[in-house]
């Protein structure tokens, strides 16, 4: 059986939609990706196998030559509506790495990334773009209400994040606007959770990453000349989310 899906876990989804439904037809196309980083490898969870079934693919973490991160063949699934994305992400759900521990029965063992991708085409792209970005920014403001805590140093990450960031220049070609939903694994204490054998090592690899994640942090917020993107392949693949030209809220 998959897992329960709380639709308040993935309401910026319903958000980006409103606005986007404000558009004139055939001015932007919206395509989904779910990915899992498990024992610091990624997985496309929308991959299927030759007779079409999900069971996820292992996919790499490359650098482009333009300073950004991809993940090469990984599956994208155009979406009509936010209903549909929140069913399609329903239905792979189950496929997220779990394990039990003496914390938690049902305990997630991997990173999960949800990418909504919008190309924007014609004039009025740049104004799409940029609705999108004050949207996002109005969002991560009433989050930030429950406390300075939640709030993130000069360079945040996490929810939602606009890539690139609109310029005037561009304003007749087509603009790609991501908004990257992202459920780490919590840090686990291996003295309360009581875990052995494989769930040991993927512990190990949940507390890497999530270390490489904080220094990452701290690099972009003291404005250090090195940011150590490349030390987890969380980081890697969410360069461009917690990068200069984005948005984001943990």
């Amino acid at each position: 059986k998959p897992p329960s899906m709380p639709r308040a876990k993935f309401f910026p989804t319903l958000d980006f939609y409103s606005l986007v439904s404000k558009t004139p037809r055939g001015s932007h196309d919206i395509e989904l990706s779910v990915l899992e980083v498990y024992n610091n490898e990624v997985w496309d969870l929308l991959a299927r196998d030759c007779e079409g079934a999900a069971g996820g693919v292992k996919r790499d973490v490359v650098s482009t030559n333009t300073g950004t991160s991809e993940v090469p063949s990984l599956m994208h699934e155009r979406v009509q509506s936010a209903e549909e994305a929140l069913r399609l992400i329903g239905h792979v759900l189950h496929l997220r790495a779990r394990n039990s521990t003496l914390v938690h029965a049902d305990s997630s063992r991997s990173h999960l990334v949800i990418t909504l991708t919008v190309t924007s085409k014609g004039p009025d792209a740049l104004d799409l773009a940029h609705r999108l970005q004050s949207t996002q920014q109005g969002w991560r403001s009433q989050r930030g209400r429950r406390g300075s805590s939640g709030r993130l140093p000069e360079a945040p990450t996490g929810i939602p994040c606009p890539s690139p960031c609109p310029r005037p220049s561009l304003t007749q070609a087509p603009l790609r606007t991501k908004l990257h939903l992202v459920d780490l694994a919590g840090s686990e204490c291996v003295g309360m959770s009581g875990v052995t054998g494989i769930a040991l090592r993927e512990t190990s690899f949940i507390n890497r990453s999530l270390s490489a994640l904080s220094d990452v942090l701290g690099a972009l917020s003291e404005q250090r000349p090195h940011i150590p993107y490349r030390n987890s392949k969380l980081t890697h693949f969410l360069q461009d989310c917690i990068g200069e030209l984005s948005l984001g809220h943990l």
